[in-house]
Formats: structure tokens, sequence, C-alpha cells
């Protein structure tokens, strides 16, 4: 017998003012020890402009899994592993890549080395590298991309909220300005001479800092480097630790947007943490708020709860019509890639990457999306044009699965939710079989009972199995037909039956009748009547390797009913689905 861990049902008062509809209880959690945001940090007053914005056009993606994302790993990347996902977001179009902390490790440091000594790099991809606001290790950090032609960022960061101005770095709001102002000095001494390289600061943990102290930072910090717009300084906006509502984040981000000094030699940038679940959410509204560039992990790899998924961001973007200037048209080999590197598995309903993101199981679903595609198609031959050039619009389908490499074998699944659009989808789709709709239904109960008994998903090969179980397969035969022919036409036709019934062989003749009619004449005169309801012939494939099938819906003994055949020519498929029928 199965047990299950203690679980105290809440037993608290249920809240005065809640309505009636809603009895939930206060529960045991200790809720009261955490505060809102508002009592954290003075959320800037603005008069809002990012809820009437829209994105036209996709930001400066800057992907950290080199840096950011591998110190959350288990096991870091070895050289091979950094160099291969490298490797990989050069190919997918990313011009900006945080490559490592090489004051951290020997193993960043020597892959930055690695990008000076060759030509890994393509010249158009500017090279991001990571260090405190500390001398020392400013200088490792400098040393590292000496010989490096391409542009290189070198990305400064401190961390400004009050719990860590008091309880990490135990410095007072003045003393830690001086702390970064010297960092950014160390910074010009060691690299102000280099024309390649630009400069980026964090002021990490942005969104629980103090709007007023942040602002005089970041514009001492521009106003040290001599931002200009041919030199532009980047003020990354990290939401390190994920503590609000996306709304808030955004208003944030607007007041600095609106109130930074030098703000057309600044580009503006964040990096939201997903602590909350929202990291998505917030680059997007950040965006919206005048953000230029998003720092972030592909599939959201990072510390705690990840970094923003930059692929997820882009691909949204790509769903509303917005070219998302990166390459995802082999999602899959992207995401082997990826896992590869990180030995970390992309979860199945993962957005867009996921195995099950563009699935279907649910039967409402499935006929919806089986309907649509059959729409898409008859839209594109109607208007002459090819199916992955016409406006998209197939439902519960966001975007194309063909257009990040996927193919349509796995949209629809069939399970113990399905129904039967899913399951005429997978048969035409696998081989071609186009079941009149109520056979669908009829079908479909077999499936059903299938799926009930087992548990388990119904593959494509055994949803054929079921079928051919069902409406195909040889049953144990009363009446066999051994032979017939025809000749003449119209009123002059005659088709000449020979069934063996019983034991017995019985011959006839049927003037003025086709071949189906006259089989149906001959088992009636044997006691094996059959009332025909509707007969629906199939060719599958063509030429030499095409197969006739036919759908038969049929009465017999006032009990309805289907049964199929198959042959080489229409006629005989339909001959065995009579036969079939009366056995």
């Amino acid at each position: 017998m199965r047990t299950f861990p203690t679980i105290d049902t809440p037993v608290g008062a249920v809240p005065e003012a809640a309505p009636a509809w809603n009895r939930q209880r206060h529960s045991q959690l200790p809720s009261h020890r955490y505060r809102d945001v508002y009592d954290r940090v003075a959320v800037p007053r603005t008069e809002r402009h990012w809820p009437t914005a829209r994105i036209t056009a996709a930001p400066l993606w800057v992907p950290v899994d080199l840096r950011d994302g591998n110190q959350a790993l288990a096991e870091p990347m070895d050289p091979a592993r950094k160099r291969r996902f490298f490797e990989l977001m050069v190919a997918m179009g990313y011009k900006e890549i945080e490559v490592g902390y090489p004051s951290a490790s020997q193993t960043d440091y020597d892959f930055v080395r690695l990008i000076a000594e060759t030509d890994i790099a393509p010249s158009d991809v500017t090279i991001v590298v990571f260090t405190p606001a500390r001398r020392d290790l400013i200088e490792r950090t400098v040393a590292s991309v000496r010989g490096i032609d391409n542009d290189v960022v070198i990305h400064m960061y401190t961390a400004t909220a009050p719990a860590w101005r008091d309880v990490v770095l135990g410095k007072d709001r003045a003393e830690l300005r001086e702390l970064i102002l010297d960092g950014g000095r160390a910074i010009l001494d060691e690299a102000g001479d280099m024309p390649n390289v630009r400069f980026q600061f964090s002021p990490e943990v942005f969104n629980l800092t103090e709007p007023d102290y942040v602002l005089e930072i970041c514009d001492a910090m521009t106003e040290l480097w001599s931002a200009d717009p041919e030199r532009p300084v980047i003020l990354n906006l990290p939401a390190t630790v994920e503590v609000a509502t996306p709304n808030v984040y955004a208003d944030q981000i607007e007041y600095m947007h609106r109130n930074l000094s030098r703000r057309e030699s600044v580009i503006l940038s964040v990096h939201p943490h997903n602590d909350r679940g929202t990291g998505i959410a917030c680059a997007e509204l950040a965006v919206l708020a005048g953000a230029e560039r998003v720092e972030g992990c592909v599939f959201g790899n990072g510390e705690r709860t990840g970094n923003v998924d930059i692929a997820t961001l882009a691909l949204n973007l790509h769903a509303q019509g917005v070219d998302p200037m990166i390459d995802f048209s082999d999602i899959d080999e992207i995401r082997r890639t990826v896992e590869y590197c990180t030995r970390m598995p992309i979860h199945e309903r993962h957005p867009y990457v996921g195995d099950l993101v563009h699935t279907a199981f649910s039967g409402t679903h499935q006929d919806a999306i089986k309907k649509g595609m059959a729409e898409h198609r008859a839209r594109a031959a109607a208007t002459g044009r090819s199916e992955r050039e016409i406006e998209w619009r197939v439902p519960y389908l966001p975007i194309d699965p063909a257009d990040i490499g996927r193919s349509y074998d796995a949209v629809i699944r069939v399970n113990s939710q399905s129904g039967k659009g899913g399951i005429a989808y997978l048969l035409q789709a696998e081989y071609g079989l186009d079941l009149p709709r109520r056979l669908q239904i009829d079908f479909a109960k077999h499936v059903q009972r299938h799926t009930d008994d087992t548990g388990l998903e119904v593959t494509a090969s055994q949803l054929r199995d079921l079928f051919e179980a069902a409406y195909l397969d040889d049953a144990e035969s009363s009446v066999v037909l051994k032979d017939w022919r025809t000749a003449g036409s119209g009123a002059q036709a005659c088709t000449e039956i020979t069934l063996i019934a019983d034991g017995a062989t019985v011959e006839s003749a049927h003037r003025g009748t086709g071949p189906v009619e006259a089989l149906t004449e001959a088992l009636a005169k044997v006691g094996r009547a059959v009332e025909i309801l509707s007969l629906t012939q199939q060719s599958i494939g063509s030429g030499n390797d095409s197969t006739a099938i036919t759908y038969l819906e049929y009465r017999v003994d006032g009990v309805t009913g289907w049964a199929c055949g198959r042959s080489d020519s229409v006629l005989a498929a339909s001959l065995a689905a009579v036969l079939r029928a009366a056995n």
C-alpha cells in the first residue's frame, strides 16, 4: 500500500474579507517573515510609457552560458565543452558573447587566451570578460584579453543593495561608491589605451538598490569612462535575485532609461534571474521600458532557478512576427549540444525546445490541430504558394514546428485523453489512411479501450495494428468468395458469384448490377444479408506501388458496424470489405 508524507491540513481561519465562494484557510507557512518589495526598496514613481510600447526589433542578445551559466554547473565545463558551446553560439549568430571570468579560474583564463591565439572567434563577434572591482583581479582580466583583435568588453561588477553593503561588504554608500570608482580607474589604467576595448558596469542586485544611489553610481561611471556615442558604456542592471512582479522591474528600468546622464552614450542592458519564475516577463517588460541589450543563458541555465532564457525570449519574438536575429532552425541540434556541454537535460515541457511542447494528447486539441493543418495545406494550394511561406494560424501551435527543424510526427500523440481527430491524423500522416468521420468515431472506441487497459501512450504503428485487427484482419469465415467474374455493361451487365457457405459451394448470376451489389445479393441468398450504409474508396500511393482500401459502413440484423478491405484494386478491396462485414 502506497504511503504519503504527512502534510498538516491548514487549520487557520478563513480571512474575513474572503468572498463566500473562496473557503481557503490560512496556511502554516511563516509568510510574515518576508517583506514585500515596496518595503525593501523605494520603487521609483514614474510616468509609465512601457505599458503602451511594443517590441518591434530584437535587442542585442548576450549569452552568458560560458561564465554565469558555467559557474552554476555542478561540474563546470572542461575546455572541449567550452569551445563546443562557444562555436555553437557563433554558428547561431550571437555577436556578443561573455566567455568567462578569467581572474577566477585558470580554465577561464586559458579559454580567453585560446580566443586570442586562434581564429575561433569571427572578427564581428565581441568578446566579454567579467571581473569584480578589485585592482589585482582587473589586472589579470586585462592580461587575458591582450592580443585579441576583436572588440572586447571588460565587464566590472559590484553588489550595491543595502543588505549586500551592510552584511557582505561592510561599507556605507560613500565607501562603496569609492570602491567602485577605484575599480573603474584601475580598468582605465590597464586598458584605457586599447582602442578595441569598451567598458561595462553592473550594479549587482540593482533591483534592490535605492534608485537615487544606483543612478548616482551609474552616472559617475559613465563620466569616469568618458562615455560617448562612438565608445558607449554598457550599464547592465541585473535582477540578481528576483523579488517582485515584472512590472516593478519595468518601472525601475524605465526610471534609469529616462534619468541617466549621457543616455545617448549608454547601452542599457538587463540581466534578469528567475527566482519567481517570471524572468522571461521581466526581460520583455524591461525591453518595453527602454533596455536595448539582454544578458541570459540559452535555455535558462544559471544559479538557483536560472538566468533568463534567451532562446525562449528570441522565439517569443519570432512568434510575434519579429526576426529574433538568431538562428534556431535546428533546435534539436542546439539542444543536444547544450545538454552535452552542461550535462543537464532539457525539460520535456521547456518552451519551444522540449520534446512535448508541440504535442497534443487532448482529443479536442488534436481535432483542432488536424483541421488547422488541413486548412493550411488547402490555403497554400489555393494560393499557389509554399506551405512554409503563407501565414501560420493553426490552433494550439504558436509557431510552425518546421521553423525550428521539427517534423510534424510528434505534433499529435495518442493516450487515454485523446480523441478521434488525433488518431485519424496519425493514421493519415504516417500511413495515408484517410478515415471517414464516422469510422474515426468507431475506431476511437477501440483505441480508448486499449489505452484504458494499458494506461500507456499509443504510437502510430500501434494504432495501425489496432486498426487492422479491428477492420482488416481475416475474421472467422463462415462464407468465402471463391470466384467472381463480370461481363457486359449497364442493363446488360452480368456478374457471376461463387461462394462457399458453411462448406457448400453456391453459384449465382446477377444481371444489371455491379460486382458489389451482386455480392450482397448472393450473400443474402445464403442467409448472410449485409446492408451497405456507406462505402468510401481510397488509393494509397501511386503506380505499381499503390494500394486500394475500402471503408464500409454496414448494417446486419439491425446492428451497424464497420469493415474494411484492402487489395491492389479498388473493386477487389470493396468486395473484401463486404465479405468481411458478412463474416
